[in-house]
């Protein structure tokens, strides 16, 4: 199964007539698959937690819409692997969305170093979230950036509760200008277990 590989290589990367063949069946899957790993989180961040599979449509999406070919490759999967669940964490893409330009930049330059303030809590324990270093989630005026690449690294003992249905589980975002908290359900619960491959239930 691909996502235990926790890699994309370029042996996995199709070339574009081929992707064109199966695109519509690969993007409906995704929309399949995000109804269970994807929520709101407040009235304006969404978050979705990422995997092999979300990671490997968007290295070949960028590959159809840059058409940089093999030269493309490369930097296509050093941006997005990081991205992939190792076996004991989870990953995600959190974005902020106001379709109105004045008032999201307003809120965004409040919403500095709230990268720092996101955890998922299990049974109660806290798991903070670790942005992904490759750019400054907020910048130097205090803004943050809209979209936000998480890790949230869990024990075993963690990954234990989680696949166990022991206490809550649930993302937080507890930055001053922004404090909300979404409850993570059975089913996502159980969808998001499957990038801990090697734990036991």
């Amino acid at each position: 199964m691909p996502r235990d590989t926790r890699t994309i290589t370029e042996a996995d990367i199709l070339p574009l007539a081929d992707y064109e063949l199966i695109r519509k069946e690969k993007r409906e899957e995704n929309i399949l698959r995000k109804k269970f790993r994807q929520m709101a989180v407040g009235p304006y961040a969404t978050i979705t937690f990422e995997s092999w599979d979300s990671m490997w449509l968007q290295v070949q999406e960028m590959l159809r819409i840059e058409k940089g070919g093999s030269a493309q490759v490369a930097d296509e999967l050093a941006a997005y692997n990081p991205m992939i669940p190792d076996g004991s964490e989870l990953t995600a893409t959190l974005m902020f969305e106001i379709d109105d330009e004045d008032r999201r930049r307003v809120f965004l330059s409040k919403l500095g170093g709230v990268e720092n303030c996101i955890s998922i809590e299990v049974d109660g324990e806290k798991i903070a979230a670790e942005p992904e270093m490759d750019v400054d989630r907020t910048n130097a005026d205090g803004k943050a950036s809209a979209v936000q690449f998480l890790h949230f690294p869990f024990t075993q003992a963690q990954i234990a509760k989680w696949h166990a249905g022991t206490g809550q589980a649930m993302l937080r975002i507890d930055h001053p200008n922004y404090g909300h908290a979404a409850l993570i359900d059975a089913d996502r619960r159980s969808e998001l277990g499957r990038d801990f491959p090697n734990a036991t239930a």
